[in-house]
């Protein structure tokens, strides 16, 4: 899976968030994202909108994947 793919896939599940997503060409992902959905949530809370909007690819086709949720504010 290209980390372009994954970008949109999670523009589409958090409306108006940057995203950036790089890979070690092995199914191991990092991810970056910024959302003012994030306000007023805990890191775990902003983790699973960001996985929800990946659904049952990870752990499938994304083996593994380190995030880094930020608000516009904290970016």
């Amino acid at each position: 899976m290209q980390p372009e793919q994954i970008e949109n896939l999670i523009r589409l599940g958090i409306d108006g968030c940057e995203v950036m997503v790089e890979t070690d060409g092995l199914g191991h992902y990092q991810a970056k994202v910024i959302s003012d959905q994030f306000i007023g949530k805990s890191m775990i809370q902003r983790h699973r909108i960001i996985y929800q909007s990946l659904g049952s690819l990870v752990g499938n086709e994304i083996h593994a994947l380190a995030l880094k949720a930020f608000t516009v504010e904290e970016s």
